[in-house]
């Protein structure tokens, strides 16, 4: 067994792939205040390996937005080739990544500024097990946990 004593591990990003990057951009850096970082549009070449790196089929092309607020950064991946496949976890019981979750002033006026970023409020999450709470939906999905700052 390799002595992992002498390693460390810095945070750099998550990824979430997205059928429409303008949307998405819209709900992430002017709903949630993200801004945009470093951007990437990649194509495909014969024996390039981008299709391996990526696990999808190839041809490839998408565009790699980078985005950030604070220490977190996420990869806004959004693929014109191959199309994009599958659906984002349903509830927190899924394995794997189920949510982001973000500290707000006031748990209302978040839902608000985010529906009208595109966000869908999720019906029936709203609760208080010691913290105010609720889940959106960003445009394709991806469940968002509000709560309330301050509260424990």
């Amino acid at each position: 067994m390799p002595d992992n004593s002498a390693v460390t591990y810095q945070p750099s990003h998550f990824g979430i792939c997205v059928t429409d990057l303008e949307r998405s951009m819209r709900f992430y850096c002017d709903g949630l205040g993200f801004e945009a970082a470093e951007r990437y549009d990649l194509e495909d070449w014969p024996d390039s390996g981008l299709d391996r790196g990526l696990e999808v089929q190839g041809p490839v092309k998408l565009v790699s937005q980078f985005i950030r607020s604070g220490g977190m950064g996420i990869e806004l991946l959004f693929f014109a080739s191959p199309t994009p496949s599958g659906t984002p976890s349903a509830t927190r019981g899924q394995i794997g990544i189920t949510h982001l979750s973000f500290y707000v002033d006031d748990v209302d006026v978040a839902v608000a500024k985010l529906v009208e970023c595109g966000g869908t409020l999720l019906e029936n999450t709203r609760s208080n097990p010691g913290v105010d709470l609720v889940f959106l939906a960003d445009p394709d999905g991806t469940r968002v946990e509000l709560m309330k700052a301050g509260e424990s």
